[in-house]
């Protein structure tokens, strides 16, 4: 006896509950946003379509999509594309999935006198991944020099796709750098990163979908999760204007060692803020004049 098609409607529930019997977090959303893709539309765009049995290839492609899933493999990735705020950008297992604490980030050098007092500032983003953090800057401010520096080659091909990809590729260059020491002294207005700052031991004990698929250069920050900072501040110190600004993504629990790197390498105004969730998550310095 052959099988019954099924709707839209009757496939997402199957799917739903094939992925909460596999631990995935949040089934339902998942197999919304696989089937959105599917059918080129947002999560909301799929009422349309609930009632309808979709074609054979869908159905194996949404079906291909939930295994992928269920074996750990994050559904951004799956996608292949993620929003970060105005845009959308492609993902893939070269770079970290931008998360929405570093759109914050973004906000926090947007609202800078760094940025807001300096006709043509330029924007040095290290350890850039898939490009999220400079490309918004750069699709954000009609004047600037950005540029995105990442230790890995396959990472700053990634976010050269997305330059294209989002129309900026003439307005942000990219490069292949450990750090940012090749600037010229005195050059840079503003340093912002999302280092990799998971200290070593605590790499292993993260969840599969992290562990297993997204790079290990991204997240593993070192010993005590802070050796990128230290790298970064003897660079910045160097590298930053007087009166520039760096502005990190930090670990819930790396605040107070923030403070005090950034105090103990000359900066002022230091200040740890928090995210949407009220964690510690950004640190924030202005090289002294």
């Amino acid at each position: 006896m052959s099988e019954t098609p099924k709707t839209l409607r009757e496939l997402i529930v199957l799917g739903e509950a094939y992925l909460r019997g596999r631990a995935v977090a949040d089934p339902r959303t998942v197999c919304e946003l696989l089937a959105a893709r599917l059918f080129n539309c947002g999560r909301l765009g799929l009422h349309p379509h609930l009632d309808v049995v979709p074609q054979t290839r869908i159905v194996d492609a949404l079906r291909r999509g939930l295994l992928r899933v269920a074996g750990g493999e994050p559904v951004q990735y799956v996608l292949g594309r993620w929003d970060f705020r105005d845009l959308t950008l492609k993902v893939d297992r070269r770079a970290l999935i931008p998360r929405p604490e570093t759109e914050q980030l973004v906000d926090l050098v947007l609202a800078s006198r760094q940025i807001t007092q300096t006709p043509k500032p330029l924007v040095v983003d290290v350890g850039t991944g898939c490009g999220c953090i400079i490309l918004s800057l750069a699709h954000a401010l009609r004047n600037g020099v950005f540029v995105g520096l990442d230790i890995s080659a396959e990472a700053i091909e990634l976010a050269q796709e997305n330059a294209a990809l989002t129309g900026l590729a003439e307005r942000v260059l990219f490069a292949e750098s450990d750090g940012c020491g090749e600037f010229d002294p005195a050059s840079v207005d503003v340093l912002v990163s999302n280092p990799p700052y998971i200290p070593s031991r605590t790499v292993d004990g993260l969840e599969r979908h992290i562990r297993d698929h997204e790079p290990r250069l991204a997240l593993d920050g070192g010993p005590d999760g802070l050796c990128v900072y230290r790298a970064l501040l003897l660079d910045a110190v160097m590298v930053l204007k007087a009166g520039g600004g760096v502005f990190f993504e930090i670990g819930d629990d790396q605040g107070p060692a923030l403070r005090e790197l950034l105090d103990a390498h000359g900066f002022s105004e230091v200040t740890i803020h928090k995210d949407y969730a009220g964690r510690d998550r950004f640190a924030t310095g202005v090289l002294n004049e």
